[in-house]
């Protein structure tokens, strides 16, 4: 694994708090009932991960899309096509109630982690990119599987 210089790992650790808050409101009554009364009732369990993760992979879009600015050509144009899949998927895919729609984000995140490694092995990405995203994603998806799982 390369080294993650700090910034990006604080901030990429720092943006996993509403998935790992949502997680923990699906697991404690006792929390849920407090974020519900002090944050309000979208920033607890299904309501919070949900909408934060259709943010995020149309977030990821946009990072991608900023990567192939580096490309040209072809490579281009097949970054570009591929950049703003994850905002498409996360648009059309989360509907259908919470556990689908979790479901259907983990996959979104899966297939993003493919892109993310496409787009490495073209040379598209700081060396370290690889390791930072293995480890956020790998937290995101079992952030979520707590809602379809449990």
């Amino acid at each position: 694994m390369n080294r993650i210089p700090p910034a990006p790992l604080i901030l990429g650790l720092a943006g996993l708090i509403p998935f790992v808050w949502g997680a923990a409101t699906y697991m404690s009554d006792d929390l849920q009932a407090w974020g519900a009364a002090n944050l309000g009732s979208r920033f607890v369990g299904p309501y919070v991960q949900l909408f934060y993760g259709s943010v995020i992979l149309s977030f990821m879009s946009g990072v991608l899309w900023g990567f192939t600015t580096k490309a040209s050509d072809m490579q281009a144009a097949t970054g570009y096509a591929l950049s703003v899949i994850p905002a498409l998927w996360a648009f059309f895919m989360t509907g259908g109630g919470p556990a689908s729609a979790a479901t259907n984000l983990i996959f979104g995140f899966l297939g993003l982690l493919v892109l993310d490694f496409a787009f490495s092995q073209w040379g598209l990405t700081p060396k370290w990119w690889m390791s930072l995203r293995l480890l956020l994603t790998a937290i995101v998806i079992a952030c979520l599987s707590v809602g379809v799982f449990l």
